[in-house]
């Protein structure tokens, strides 16, 4: 259950309040004081009633994100950049898989500005499968980022790998994202919620929905409100594609969570040749962005090669891309 409390309550009453009620709190932007109990909690107690403003029970542990607590989608802004809320806004977010070089991620921005993209995406700590795969230049990685987003005035996106250096990655990113194989770790989860950026948290290709958007539960309720789920794809019987795209579970979550929503269908596809046409069923889904992997020359790129689009394929991509969008009353950003 959420409670919102009235207005005048001191902190230690809120304390004992959320001691009472096993309740985890936090202060909303809007600032009135937000506490949540576990979802069997179905009636606000005698004993806190008269602290009570408002009450909302939930069917499960998805509650801050589920649309019986918020019925519109909620509006996140970065740095002006706006997806969600009465927004018909997509935002395509653009960049190879890894930061290599100056020269590369330079290249990936100029493509980007030019095609008037508001994005740019790299990693710089790549979680690998294997420990002899290139792991991404970590700090340095970020440094040249932040160079790109001075000299472009592009918003930047990266991922987190572990609580290592996830300080670093808050610090720099204007969008922190957290990748499927960390969405399970709670202290990547908990500094998020601290933080004051928007996150997005990509859905494990083991995981199902209600585990997903409870993940996110744990960054909302740490106070920060601007989360973005992202689909990319899941693990099922079929070998030919590296993943299987779960749009039944994208229907899913625009009709239950309140959270704007992201599709990744490079991760998904796993192969060059196949990415555009799920890109364009994506934007067709009539949701807030599309993750697509670009990179200058795909063939010798340090990581996730069989995926990236060169920037031709990418820029051809991108006009088909805006034709569904203005179809379905959408702009690309």
């Amino acid at each position: 259950m959420i409670l919102h409390l009235k207005e005048g309550i001191n902190q230690h009453k809120i304390q004992e309040l959320a001691d009472q009620l096993q309740a985890v709190h936090y202060t909303s932007k809007d600032g009135y004081e937000v506490m949540i109990t576990p979802s069997k909690l179905k009636e606000v107690p005698s004993f806190a009633v008269e602290f009570v403003n408002e009450s909302f029970a939930a069917s499960s542990d998805i509650q801050l994100a589920s649309r019986d607590y918020r019925n519109e989608v909620r509006e996140i802004n970065i740095n002006g950049t706006k997806i969600g809320g009465k927004n018909r806004n997509s935002m395509v977010i653009g960049g190879p898989c890894s930061v290599e070089s100056w020269e590369q991620i330079s290249e990936s921005a100029q493509l980007m500005k030019s095609l008037g993209i508001t994005t740019l995406r790299a990693g710089c700590f790549k979680p690998r499968t294997s420990p002899y795969s290139f792991q991404g230049l970590g700090l340095e990685g970020l440094k040249l980022l932040d160079r790109a987003r001075q000299e472009y005035g592009l918003n930047i996106i990266t991922e987190v790998r572990d609580a290592s250096h996830v300080d670093d990655v808050i610090a720099y990113a204007d969008i922190i994202q957290v990748g499927a194989k960390a969405m399970y770790d709670h202290g990547i989860l908990r500094k998020c919620g601290k933080a004051r950026k928007p996150v997005l948290v990509k859905r494990g290709f083991g995981t199902t929905l209600q585990e997903f958007v409870q993940a996110t539960e744990f960054i909302l309720s740490g106070g920060n409100e601007d989360v973005i789920l992202c689909e990319r794809g899941i693990r099922t019987f079929e070998t030919k594609t590296r993943f299987t795209l779960d749009l039944c579970g994208v229907a899913f979550l625009k009709e239950y969570t309140n959270l704007p929503i992201i599709l990744d269908p490079s991760h998904a596809m796993g192969y060059r040749y196949g990415v555009p046409d799920l890109a364009r069923a994506c934007v067709a889904m009539d949701v807030d962005g599309l993750l697509i992997e670009v990179h200058p020359n795909p063939e010798v790129a340090m990581s996730d090669a069989a995926q990236q689009l060169n920037h031709q394929e990418f820029t051809d991509l991108h006009k088909s891309l805006s034709a569904v969008a203005g179809a379905i009353g959408r702009t690309l950003i």
